[in-house]
């Protein structure tokens, strides 16, 4: 009986310790990220100001003609405020989590990207500040940030993937 309890005990010992490790240790959990309502997006955005959504009176993420930020992450909704403050630029969203984008993990829809108007602020900003890396399947030119975030230039919008740290999304949005 006693060395049944001592093995459960070095169990339950040795898999809480693991999950402490997973939690504290970077790269070692893969923690869902945490998802705002669009309220709560465009609540954020407005403190950054200079943010604004070409479609703002509609937020159907079913619905494509809408500009959506329902569920987005609140890394990507960081970083797009990051973003304004570092460029100085004002930044028109054009496409967030709405229908009608390509799909896979670091996708519109899973909260990842979000497209903005092209300016010549924002362009030139992209340009003078980020490594530019190989262009895309589609021929979209890419450039990538310090933080690990992909700019694609598509034909009318800037595609940007916030991958918010992760190297498995800087990888993915860079290949």
């Amino acid at each position: 009986m006693r060395s049944r309890v001592r093995g459960t005990l070095a169990t339950s010992f040795v898999g809480t310790t693991a999950a402490l490790v997973a939690l504290l240790v970077p790269g070692t959990a893969h923690a869902a990220p945490a998802k705002l309502s669009h309220a709560a997006a465009v609540s954020k955005l407005n403190a950054t100001g200079g943010i604004g959504l070409s479609c703002g009176g509609c937020s159907n993420r079913n619905n494509a003609t809408c500009t959506s930020l329902e569920q987005v992450n609140a890394a990507t909704i960081s970083d797009v405020s990051t973003l304004r403050n570092a460029s100085h630029c004002a930044l028109t969203i054009t496409g967030g989590t709405e229908v009608g984008h390509a799909s896979g993990t670091y996708s519109h829809w899973n909260g990842y990207k979000i497209d903005f108007s092209p300016t010549s602020c924002v362009s030139a900003y992209v340009t003078n500040s980020f490594t530019r890396i190989a262009d895309r399947g589609d021929g979209a030119a890419r450039y990538r940030s310090a933080a690990g975030n992909v700019y694609a230039r598509e034909s009318n919008h800037w595609d940007v993937t916030f991958c918010g740290g992760s190297a498995a999304c800087t990888s993915a949005a860079g290949s």
